[in-house]
């Protein structure tokens, strides 16, 4: 008989002993069911966030793991959000993307998380400050400003402007951004892009909040109109805030005296380009910052490598009438990518 030494024979032991404990931890995880990553939106209904949404869900399959869905009930709503984030980590969330409503409200609940050892990765909108999450997705909100103000400089023509702003709501950074940017793209003094006070140069002469609603869109265009009827450039956070104000525009016949430019990209935005409503807009993807969130998270959860910093998920002009100077896309490249009813 052939005696094995003591040494092997322990390291048999710990093989052994090892294997057991993997198979363990393995049937534990298959018990359990698959991993889960949350999405956060700002709201059920936008088509931006339903697109979004869509993006998430397919990526999730892709990558075997399980979705959970939350928003807040409109634009701003922080408390929906804060909700919707404890559910999900009661529910055994490791991963959490949100789009923020509230860029410092959430700013507590975000850090229980990540104390926690959840993977928080903001979506469109930043926390402030941002390395309150992980890892952020999103447009260049700033670069997306610039677009459509270099664009609304090249078809208003040279001369001074009388220019209305319809933003989102004081202090976001996405608002902040995406007005800034516009006010530089239009070549005009404004805050860098790490400011989230909106700039107000003489040739701004009214400044409306809509919350990126339709109607409050209208109604905020409509007071600027009773005080400044000659207004001829309006700038628009989102395409729901350019149709509100196209109709205040309309109603007092001024529709096409005035450049009206925007953001977003969704399908409907493009089709009233097509129609002559909005002169441009700057298109995002929501899918595509959805599909790269949810990757990183389950790359995650597969290796333990977290994903960090800023990734831009791109933005392009576009614009049914070309401006010399000003590179864009065509209307039919926009309803291509757009989200939204086509």
């Amino acid at each position: 008989m052939r005696f094995r030494s003591t040494s092997h024979r322990r390291a048999l032991l710990l093989l052994a002993t090892t294997t057991t404990l993997t198979l363990g931890a393995a049937a534990c995880r298959a018990r359990r069911g698959p991993e889960i990553i949350g999405l956060i939106t700002k709201t059920e209904t936008n088509p931006f966030f339903v697109k979004m949404k869509e993006g998430a869900e397919a990526a999730a399959k892709a990558n075997g793991v399980k979705l959970l869905t939350g928003a807040g009930r409109n634009d701003g709503d922080n408390a929906g959000q804060v909700t919707a984030m404890e559910n999900m980590i009661a529910a055994g969330a490791r991963v959490i993307l949100i789009t923020v409503n509230d860029s410092k409200a959430i700013v507590p609940t975000i850090a229980k998380a990540r104390a926690r050892g959840v993977l928080v990765i903001a979506l469109d909108s930043p926390p402030d400050p941002v390395s309150a999450v992980d890892a952020l997705f999103a447009t260049d909100n700033y670069r997306a400003g610039m677009l459509i103000g270099q664009y609304a400089r090249a078809a208003h023509g040279p001369g001074p402007a009388r220019i209305a702003t319809l933003d989102l709501f004081p202090g976001h950074p996405v608002g902040a951004q995406r007005h800034n940017g516009f006010l530089r793209g239009f070549g005009l003094p404004a805050p860098d892009r790490s400011s989230n006070v909106n700039g107000r140069p003489d040739e701004v002469v009214c400044m409306a909040d809509s919350y990126g609603n339709q109607s409050k869109g209208q109604a905020g265009m409509e007071n600027c109109l009773q005080k400044n009827p000659d207004i001829d450039v309006v700038y628009t956070i989102n395409e729901p805030t350019a149709a509100g104000a196209y109709r205040a525009l309309q109603a007092v016949g001024r529709e096409s005296k005035v450049v009206l430019v925007s953001v977003d990209g969704g399908c409907d935005g493009i089709r009233d380009i097509a129609a002559g409503h909005i002169a441009a807009t700057a298109q995002q993807y929501p899918l595509k910052m959805a599909e790269l969130g949810v990757n990183a998270g389950a790359l995650y959860l597969k290796t333990g490598k977290k994903p960090s910093g800023y990734t831009d998920t791109g933005v392009a002009l576009i614009a049914a009438r070309p401006m010399n100077g000003v590179p864009s896309q065509d209307v039919k490249t926009g309803m291509a990518l757009c989200f939204g009813r086509r």
